[in-house]
């Protein structure tokens, strides 16, 4: 049995600013790396056998900070990438309420294969670890959905440098 600890990274510039950052690397503010120090002192007696990361800079970030005390390196991977928005990316979130969704945001069903491949690949890579991989808002929510067997609109909002137990 592997446990995740499953952790949105910390606020970035463009959360604080509302834009869609999708697959953008974006980078962490200082609210951002204030509270990936603080889920860091949180987790100070917690086993943590490994720390992989999304390959984008924000989440890469937070991983960083959260190892750093433990001397662990972190594994990036693209399956933790946040849901690509296609002509979304960049956009202040507000304006787009009433907006079509262009055709190259990535598919719901993308997502969840891309997240049952993580999944998938956690179990096979980190047997019986306690691994905390750092993610995004909804491709941490596409784990969840998967790990839970429920639809993403039941998976509540993570909030930045939030984490949840997962046991796989």
């Amino acid at each position: 049995m592997t446990t995740l600890y499953l952790v949105r990274h910390g606020e970035t510039v463009d959360n604080a600013r509302q834009i869609m950052q999708g697959q953008t690397q974006g980078e962490l503010n200082e609210q951002g790396v204030a509270q990936a120090k603080a889920l860091r002192d949180r987790l100070k007696d917690t086993t943590i056998d490994a720390f992989v990361s999304s390959d984008l800079n924000r989440a890469v970030q937070t991983a960083r900070i959260l190892a750093a005390p433990r001397c662990k390196t972190v594994v990036e991977t693209p399956l933790l990438r946040e849901r690509d928005w296609g002509d979304f990316t960049g956009e202040y979130i507000p304006s787009l309420a009433d907006r079509e969704w262009p055709a190259n945001v990535e598919s719901l069903e993308r997502m969840l294969s891309r997240a049952q491949n993580f999944l998938t690949w956690l179990q096979v890579t980190y047997p019986d670890q306690a691994v905390l991989a750092v993610g995004h808002g909804i491709i941490n929510k596409a784990i969840q959905s998967v790990h839970y067997q429920k639809p993403m609109s039941q998976v509540p909002r993570m909030d930045n440098a939030e984490v949840r137990i997962l046991i796989l």
